[in-house]
C-alpha cells in the first residue's frame, strides 16, 4: 500500500514536472528561433495570445475538468480582465514608469476584479447543474459582455469619470477616454511581452496543481464524482463548487488583462460567445483534467490556422479535419488502451519489486 502511495505521489510529480518542463522548453527554443529570425511576423504577433488562450485554457480545465461543471462564460471573464487592466494601466501610466510593474499590477487587478465578477455569477449559478448550468453561464457571459459595450470610462486631471448606456460626463481639457463604448478602446500602449506570458503561465500551473494535489482538489473532485457522498462525509459542496469556480474566472480575467495589452485597440467583439467555445474546445481535445494536454492543445490549435494560411483555400477545412480526427482519437479505446498498459507494467513493477522485498527480509 505503502509504494502504491509513493507510485502516486511521484506520478503527481511527473506530471508537474512535466508541465513546467514544457512550457520552459518552449520558451528557451522559441527564443533561439527568433534570435536567429526563423520567426514570421505573423507567427510572433500570435505568442502573447497563444500564452493568454493556454492560461485560458487551464484555468477552465478546473471547472470543466477538475469540477465537472461544463461553462460556457469564460470570455465574459476575459473581458473584464482586458478593460479592467487597460483602465489600470492607463490610470497608472504616471505613477508607474516601468512597463513590467504596471502590467504586473494591472494583471492582478485584472484577477480580483474577474474573481468578484466570478463570485456574483457563481453564486446563483452553481445551484444548478448540466445543461441548464451551461445555458446559464453563456448568457452571463453575452450579459458581461454588453454591459461592456455601454461602458464608458474616462480620465482627466480630477481622475476616473464612469457612465453607462451614454457619455454623462464632461472631461477637463487634456483628458483622455478610455472606454468608449461599443468602440472600445484604442490607443492602447502594448505592453505585454512573451516573456510575460510564459510567466503567468508558469504562475497559473504552480497554483492550479498545487490547487488539484491538494486537500481542497480531492475535495473538488469528490464532488465530481458523487456529489451525495461528497454531502455525506461532510464535504460543502457549495463551497468547493463556488472556490474553483472563482480560481478559474480569477486567472481568466489575468489572461485577459495580458490578452487586452497586446493590441493597440480592443472592443467587447473580441470576447464573444466563440471564444468561450473556442476555449472549451482546447480542453476537451487536450482532455479533461489533463493540464499539460490543456497547453499543447491551446498552442498547437492558435498557431495551426497561421501554419496553414500558405493553403488559403483549404485552410479552414484542414483545420475542420484535424479537430475530427483529433477528438476520434481522444475518444477512441487505443488512447485509453495505451494509457491503461503503461499503468499496468507500473503496478508490475512495484508488485515484483515488493515481493522481492518480501523475500529479501
Amino acid at each position: 500500500m505503502n509504494k502504491l502511495k509513493s507510485y502516486a505521489a511521484s506520478k503527481r510529480g511527473r506530471d508537474s514536472l512535466l508541465s513546467y518542463g514544457i512550457v520552459i522548453i518552449a520558451y528557451i527554443a522559441m527564443q533561439a528561433v527568433i534570435a536567429g529570425g526563423g520567426l514570421s511576423s505573423s507567427l510572433k504577433g500570435q505568442l502573447v495570445p497563444i500564452c493568454a488562450y493556454i492560461v485560458m485554457a487551464v484555468s477552465l480545465n478546473l471547472t470543466v475538468g477538475i469540477l465537472g461543471e461544463l461553462s460556457l462564460g469564460h470570455a465574459g471573464f476575459m473581458s473584464v480582465g482586458a478593460f479592467t487592466g487597460i483602465v489600470v494601466t492607463t490610470a497608472l501610466a504616471d505613477a508607474i514608469p516601468s512597463a513590467p510593474v504596471r502590467l504586473a499590477v494591472a494583471i492582478a487587478a485584472g484577477g480580483v476584479i474577474a474573481a468578484i465578477a466570478g463570485v456574483i455569477v457563481g453564486v446563483p449559478v452553481l445551484r444548478l447543474k448540466g445543461d441548464y448550468l451551461a445555458i446559464v453561464t453563456l448568457a452571463f457571459g453575452e450579459i458581461i459582455k454588453n454591459v461592456v459595450n455601454v461602458l464608458y470610462i474616462g480620465r482627466d486631471a480630477s481622475g476616473l469619470h464612469f457612465s453607462l448606456l451614454s457619455q454623462r460626463f464632461e472631461l477637463a481639457e487634456g483628458g483622455k477616454m478610455i472606454i468608449n463604448g461599443p468602440m472600445g478602446v484604442s490607443g492602447v500602449q502594448k505592453i505585454s511581452t512573451f516573456t510575460s506570458g510564459v510567466v503567468l503561465i508558469l504562475v497559473t500551473l504552480f497554483v492550479m496543481l498545487n490547487l488539484i494535489n491538494s486537500r481542497t482538489g480531492r475535495a473538488i473532485m469528490s464532488v465530481r464524482d458523487n456529489k451525495i457522498a461528497a454531502d455525506s462525509i461532510g464535504i460543502s459542496t457549495t463551497r468547493y463548487k463556488l472556490l474553483a469556480f472563482v480560481v478559474s474566472a480569477a486567472f481568466a480575467g489575468m489572461a485577459g488583462t495580458l490578452y487586452g495589452m497586446n493590441f493597440s485597440t480592443v472592443t467587447a467583439a473580441k470576447f464573444d460567445f466563440n471564444t468561450s467555445i473556442l476555449v472549451l474546445v482546447f480542453v476537451v481535445l487536450g482532455g479533461l483534467g489533463n493540464i499539460w494536454g490543456s497547453i499543447i492543445a491551446a498552442a498547437l490549435l492558435t498557431v495551426l490556422p497561421e501554419l496553414l494560411r500558405a493553403v488559403s483555400d483549404y485552410r479552414m477545412l484542414i483545420y475542420a479535419i484535424l479537430l475530427i480526427a483529433l477528438m476520434l482519437f481522444n475518444n477512441s479505446g487505443l488512447k485509453r488502451r495505451i494509457i491503461e498498459k503503461r499503468g499496468l507494467r507500473q503496478m508490475e513493477k512495484l508488485e515484483k519489486a515488493d515481493m522481492a522485498g518480501k523475500g529479501g527480509a
